[in-house]
C-alpha cells in the first residue's frame, strides 16, 4: 500500500523494456505503491499516474517507439492523459509519448553517432508539472543519462512554442551530450501532466548505488501534486 499521500503509479513494460523494475522501485521509493501493468492490458487497473520506462521496446525496430505506440495499454494512456493522468516517459518513454503525439517532436540518433552512458548535469526549467514541483526553479541535478538516440528535434516554430510557453522541464548542462536542440532534456505537453525526459532519474533515488539521489524529487513530486 501506499504511504499517506502517495498514489497507485502504473509502470508499463513492452517486450524489450529494461527499466521498468527500476522504475517501480522509484515510485515505491517515493511513497507510491508501484503497479506492473503489461503493453497487452486494455485498462490501467485504477492507477493515479503511469510510468513509461526507458528500454527497447520490440527491438526498437521501424523507430524507437513506433511499435509502442500502437500497444492496447497505449490507446488507455493516450485517453488518459487527455483527460489530465499524470504520465512519465523516461528514454524509450519519451520517444514513445513523441511518437503517440502526446508531446512534439521526435528524437533521433545521437549526433555523434554512439551511444552515451553518463552521469548527466541538468537544470530543471519547469516546476509546475506533477513530476516536477518537489523541485526549486533553476535546480541543477545530476542524473543518468544512457541513450543511442536520444537526439531531441523540433521545427523551430514548435521550439519557439516549447520555450514561449515554458514547457522545456529540463535541459543539459556542461555540454549537450547527444546533439538535442536547445540543450533539451525535456519537455511536457501544454497541460503539463504529460513529460518526456531522456536522463534516467529512477537510477539516481538511492546512495547505495547511482549518483546520489537527484532523480527522487520526479517521484515525489506525485505526492505534492495531491497536496497542491
Amino acid at each position: 500500500m501506499p504511504e499517506a499521500g502517495g498514489l497507485r503509479v502504473g509502470v508499463v513494460t513492452f517486450p524489450g523494456s529494461l527499466d521498468d523494475v527500476d522504475a517501480q522501485r522509484a515510485a515505491r521509493l517515493g511513497g507510491h505503491e508501484a503497479v506492473p501493468l503489461w503493453h497487452g492490458d486494455h485498462d490501467l487497473r485504477g492507477v493515479d499516474a503511469v510510468v513509461l520506462p526507458g528500454g527497447f521496446s520490440y527491438g526498437d525496430y521501424l523507430r524507437c517507439g513506433a511499435i509502442s505506440r500502437f500497444s492496447p495499454v497505449m490507446a488507455e494512456v493516450i485517453d488518459a492523459a487527455g483527460r489530465g493522468l499524470p504520465v512519465l516517459g523516461i528514454c524509450n518513454g519519451f520517444q514513445v509519448l513523441c511518437e503517440s503525439h502526446l508531446l512534439p517532436g521526435a528524437l533521433i540518433r545521437n549526433d555523434h553517432r554512439r551511444f552515451v552512458c553518463r552521469d548527466q548535469r541538468l537544470r530543471i526549467e519547469n516546476t509546475g508539472t506533477p513530476w516536477t514541483r518537489s523541485y526549486t526553479q533553476g535546480e541543477e541535478i545530476t542524473v543518468v543519462l544512457k541513450n543511442g538516440e536520444g537526439s531531441y528535434v523540433a521545427d523551430e516554430a514548435t521550439l519557439d512554442r516549447l520555450e514561449g510557453e515554458g514547457r522545456v522541464v529540463a535541459r543539459y548542462l556542461d555540454g549537450n551530450p547527444n546533439g538535442s536542440l536547445r540543450d533539451i532534456a525535456g519537455i511536457s505537453n501544454a497541460a503539463g501532466n504529460v513529460v518526456g525526459l531522456m536522463p534516467h532519474p529512477e537510477h539516481a533515488v538511492e546512495d547505495l548505488c547511482g549518483p546520489g539521489t537527484d532523480g527522487l524529487g520526479f517521484f515525489t513530486s506525485l505526492a505534492a501534486t495531491v497536496l497542491a
